[in-house]
């Protein structure tokens, strides 16, 4: 069973427009235990309502190090139907420098990456429980 923790958004100005941009920071625990950190940015005027992100996985307890954790870079936005998700590559990732996160991973090693199917299932969460993600997708 996967639980998040949702911090206060941090608000700043878009580099491109210089309108407010939303950036979030959550805790995925996992019956109970720390098992990811995904980060969440997007401008609420864009005319393209984009989600990047990034989720990071593995071992987040006492005595761990950004070697025990792999990161995956996405994008989420929504069609008429349905939300959609796509891998990226590191370089097109906000978080690409910060080491804490672990090694990030490049589009075609993450589609290959055994724990693939825990980062489409906490990026099904993400739409249904984090309120602002799901709020600003639904502007759209």
């Amino acid at each position: 069973m996967i639980e998040i923790e949702f911090e206060n958004p941090t608000v700043d100005k878009c580099a491109c427009c210089g309108e407010e941009m939303v950036t979030l920071t959550r805790f995925v625990y996992q019956d109970g235990d720390a098992f990811a950190v995904y980060y969440a940015k997007f401008t609420k005027s864009h005319k393209d309502r984009v989600v990047h992100g990034l989720i990071s996985v593995g071992g987040w307890g006492e005595g761990t190090t950004p070697r025990d954790r792999i990161a995956f870079p996405f994008v989420i936005w929504t069609n008429a139907e349905n939300y959609q998700v796509t891998l990226t590559d590191k370089e097109k990732s906000p978080w690409k420098d910060i080491e804490l996160l672990g090694q990030i991973l490049d589009r075609h090693e993450a589609l290959v990456h055994p724990w693939l199917k825990d980062i489409f299932h906490i990026t099904d969460h993400l739409v249904a429980d984090d309120k602002i993600i799901a709020d600003y997708l639904a502007k759209g």
